[in-house]
């Protein structure tokens, strides 16, 4: 079960950048985020006040305040540099490719942040995983013209602010419906892209049908499949090895990319899935142990 919740979760994830792409076409970054996330907000809002109203009634505003934040960092901080990048003329595969040094990232913080310090042969893994994310991203970059070195910079601004996300979600002592999660997740990111896109003067959206075939997408996809499988996965099998399905992320959009957009697809980028691939057979096969509890907490 596990291992297709995991192989759901990076298919669905990846979407995400292939529908950012899709969307872009016809609209900037903030319509399509406007778009994507306010009439979800109000769908999920109106089943919470029939059917999830039992779930709500245990949290205090403290955990509402929370889960707001977590929601501004991984939906709304993450999501708007992805999409900026894309639209600044960085494919799709090699943005997944940068959000993917998100593992090591991840795996450095697990020891002082979660007590889940990260043995050698994690590390391992974890090494090889951003070999084969370097391996993809220079092929990539190298066959991608017109486009600013700094447009590179910008995912790597999303991928800490879904780490910080991810630890914030771990260190939380109240349990949260994942109705509730993804609720209070996709009201903050409606506010916050609605109040852009009106203050940028850009809500007004194309009425082109690929662009609402995007907008259906994304919210069917990336939003109900990507982050809701992100936090069952992490709920089960931890930080480091749900981080480390991000390393299929990269291969995965630069295939889906060369199919749909005709993005560069080398003997390189083969390299690199293959690398990426082997990363998470080593850190799946080894386990993570835990920091011996001290008597003074």
């Amino acid at each position: 079960m596990n291992v297709l919740l995991s192989a759901a979760f990076v298919v669905c994830w990846s979407s995400g950048f292939v529908g950012a792409k899709l969307g872009t076409q016809d609209a900037g970054a903030t319509t399509l985020l406007m778009w994507r996330f306010l009439p979800l907000a109000a769908v999920l809002a109106v089943f919470a006040a029939y059917r999830g109203r039992t779930s709500w009634r245990a949290l205090a505003p403290r955990d509402l305040a929370r889960q707001a934040l977590i929601g501004l960092l991984s939906q709304s901080g993450y999501l708007l540099t992805v999409y900026h990048a894309i639209q600044l003329g960085v494919s799709s595969g090699t943005t997944a490719l940068i959000d993917g040094t998100q593992p090591l990232v991840a795996g450095a913080l697990a020891g002082p942040l979660l007590r889940q310090y990260v043995p050698a042969r994690q590390w391992l893994g974890l090494c090889l995983g951003l070999g084969g994310v370097a391996l993809v991203t220079t092929a990539d970059a190298a066959s991608t013209t017109g486009v600013a070195w700094w447009a590179y910079l910008v995912p790597f601004a999303g991928m800490l602010s879904l780490v910080a996300a991810t630890f914030l979600d771990r260190r939380s002592r109240t349990p949260v419906a994942p109705a509730v999660s993804m609720t209070v997740h996709c009201a903050t990111s409606a506010v916050v892209f609605t109040a852009a896109a009106l203050t940028t003067g850009t809500a007004t959206p194309p009425a082109t049908g690929s662009f609402w075939l995007a907008t259906i997408w994304l919210v069917a996809l990336s939003t109900f499949g990507g982050y809701g499988l992100y936090w069952l996965v992490l709920q089960r099998s931890g930080v480091t090895e749900v981080n480390t399905l991000m390393f299929l992320m990269a291969p995965v959009t630069a295939v889906w990319g060369a199919l749909m957009f005709d993005e560069p697809f080398t003997t390189q980028t083969a390299l690199g899935l293959a690398v990426a691939l082997s990363a998470v057979a080593v850190v799946h096969t080894a386990k993570p142990r835990e920091a011996t509890p001290d008597p003074a907490t």
